[in-house]
């Protein structure tokens, strides 16, 4: 591979509940100066999405609908403006508010993430390569932050048609090192490298990105072509809890075990 080309989508309407989103990311495509070719892969910011599904809500549910959305609570932080939740959410996402998002929908609203991301982007991917006749990728894409970093960038929270992990462990590098661990997140990657493109604000959710057919899939039913993939599994998360709240488990654990020893020892015979 000597390069890539990213270019934002034109000619995509605004998004509402029931509309065949399919079906204008076609038309879109099929007017386009780029067409459509196999190896292609399509990058859609998840809120258009959300919006033809319908996962609008009040914006005055805001809380409530955050609150419905976690699973699992890692860090929470209050500030001025209320209180910051970092969540694990019912897709097995790890992000700020469970996705719930008040950009780029109508005033009064809020939008939660797809219902399932991967099967969305499987709905698309099928559609798309059953109009065309090609073999192309669909990646969803959202705005993460990330540990240890200030400010954020878009990420894979769905994907079909495409490997999202290129994994060299077991190859070796340009020294004959043996790699171990080095897997890269192509999925993210992509997701980023389009919305250098795509923007927040310009009206233009979908990217083409051309000249990564080798990480395009023939068949969509490959589990290591979804986004679900990308999540690390609990056993091996070491950084599970936010820093209050793993020094506020450790402390409630290392009282319980203060009093059992207690009880332990004033049943101990004299």
């Amino acid at each position: 591979m000597s390069g890539f080309s990213v270019t934002a989508l034109e000619g995509i309407p605004e998004i509402g509940p029931g509309d065949d989103l399919a079906a204008l990311i076609g038309e879109a495509l099929a007017v386009s100066a780029e067409g459509i070719r196999g190896g292609d892969i399509l990058v859609v910011t998840s809120k258009i999405v959300s919006k033809a599904e319908g996962r609008q809500v009040p914006a005055a549910d805001r809380e409530a609908a955050i609150t419905a959305e976690t699973v699992r609570l890692v860090a929470s932080r209050t500030h001025p403006g209320g209180v910051t939740r970092i969540v694990e959410n019912r897709q097995g996402l790890v992000l700020a508010a469970a996705g719930v998002d008040n950009s780029n929908t109508p005033e009064g609203t809020v939008l939660l993430l797809p219902e399932d991301p991967d099967a969305s982007a499987r709905r698309l991917c099928t559609a798309l390569r059953a109009r065309f006749g090609v073999a192309l990728g669909v990646i969803l894409s959202d705005t993460l932050g990330r540990p240890w970093r200030e400010g954020q960038t878009d990420a894979a929270i769905g994907a079909a048609g495409l490997h999202v992990l290129e994994d060299y462990r077991g190859t070796r590098d340009a020294h004959g090192n043996l790699l171990a661990v080095s897997a890269a997140a192509v999925a993210d990657e992509i997701a980023a490298a389009a919305d250098l493109v795509k923007g927040k604000a310009t009206g233009r959710p979908v990217a083409l990105v051309r000249g990564l057919a080798h990480l395009v899939l023939d068949d969509l039913d490959v589990p290591a072509g979804t986004a679900r993939a990308l999540i690390r599994p609990a056993g091996q998360d070491m950084f599970r809890l936010g820093s209050d709240e793993a020094y506020a488990r450790g402390f409630a654990d290392g009282q319980a075990a203060g009093a059992a020893l207690q009880t332990a020892a004033s049943t101990v015979p004299e």
